[in-house]
């Protein structure tokens, strides 16, 4: 595959702002519009990594545009076109500062958390003998905090965030109801497709007094996923699970004692741990899509880009 889209850097008309996220450059057109172009940076506990993932940021942006448009029943959402296969364009909208984090299953960060001895995650009670990639009983909601750049993300309780004001009470009880809605269907989705969605997190932001669904959703960045096939046999033996997700990348980094503390360097990158990445996301997308990705000519993304995304302005 080609060398990887890591940075944008585009003048529109009317662009008020770019914001440079982790994975997204999000250029502000107007203070009406918001276009996201869904770059192959990669991050992990926070920390963006120093080489891209060729292929990614199609992937991801393809994989949210499907989801957003088969979940649009559920809730309100802010995509409103795709002008190129790693852009997104929709509306403008004043993100919560949380994020829904749904689990249906005991594991990743939950599992370490628990395996050392908590037993309250977020203000949520997880019952004793539980084991490592067991389901709930009913799927928890363990938020965050939306960190601003640099920053780290927080474990917060429904209380705390209501408490603190973060979030009205109504809100919340909003994005709640959305957010069980939305894995819910993510999950039969998933079924559909042979996989099992573990986890995700959903965010929501408000927009002329209506609450909408933003960013990406259902993504190997923003969820994790297990092969359904074997899945039982292997919890009951105690063995790891078959799964799609960026979690063999933080396992990775944990192994070669990096969990992005101060001071921790992060490992080298080589051309084949690149490129296995690349091929798990590949893998993903076609399960989770029914659709083969082909992989990018020898084309200037950039370039493509920009003239796309120029178009379409000009007929909007």
């Amino acid at each position: 595959m080609n060398t990887a889209l890591t940075g944008t850097n585009f003048s529109f008309p009317e662009q008020q702002s770019l914001y440079r996220g982790k994975v997204r450059d999000v250029y502000n057109i107007n203070n009406d519009l918001l276009i996201m172009v869904v770059t192959d940076r990669i991050s992990a506990f926070d920390v963006v990594l120093p080489e891209g993932i060729p292929g990614k940021g199609e992937m991801l942006n393809r994989i949210a545009s499907l989801f957003l448009d088969a979940t649009a029943d559920i809730c309100p959402n802010w995509k409103l076109a795709t002008p190129d296969p790693m852009v997104m364009v929709g509306l403008r909208c004043e993100g919560f500062p949380v994020e829904m984090i749904v689990r249906g299953y005991l594991c990743g960060s939950a599992w370490r958390a628990y395996k050392n001895g908590e037993r309250s995650i977020c203000g949520v009670q997880i019952p004793d003998n539980m084991r490592e990639n067991q389901r709930f009983p009913i799927p928890i909601i363990t938020p965050t905090t939306k960190a601003q750049q640099g920053m780290h993300d927080e474990n917060i309780s429904r209380e705390e965030i209501i408490g603190k004001g973060l979030v009205a009470e109504a809100d919340y009880d909003i994005l709640e109801k959305y957010s069980m809605e939305l894995f819910i269907r993510g999950s039969e989705m998933a079924a559909r497709r042979g996989l099992i969605l573990v986890d995700t997190k959903y965010e929501f932001g408000r927009r002329d007094g209506v609450i909408y669904l933003i960013d990406e959703i259902h993504t190997p960045d923003s969820s994790r996923y297990f092969y359904a096939e074997g899945y039982e046999d292997r919890f009951l033996n105690g063995l790891p699970q078959r799964q799609l997700s960026k979690e063999f990348v933080r396992e990775w980094l944990m192994a070669n004692g990096f969990q992005g503390q101060a001071g921790q360097a992060v490992p080298e990158m080589t051309p084949s741990l690149v490129n296995s990445i690349s091929e798990r996301y590949i893998e993903l997308f076609e399960l989770i899509t029914g659709q083969a990705f082909e992989r990018n000519k020898d084309e200037d993304l950039s370039a493509r880009i920009e003239r796309k995304l120029t178009e379409w302005l000009k007929l909007r």
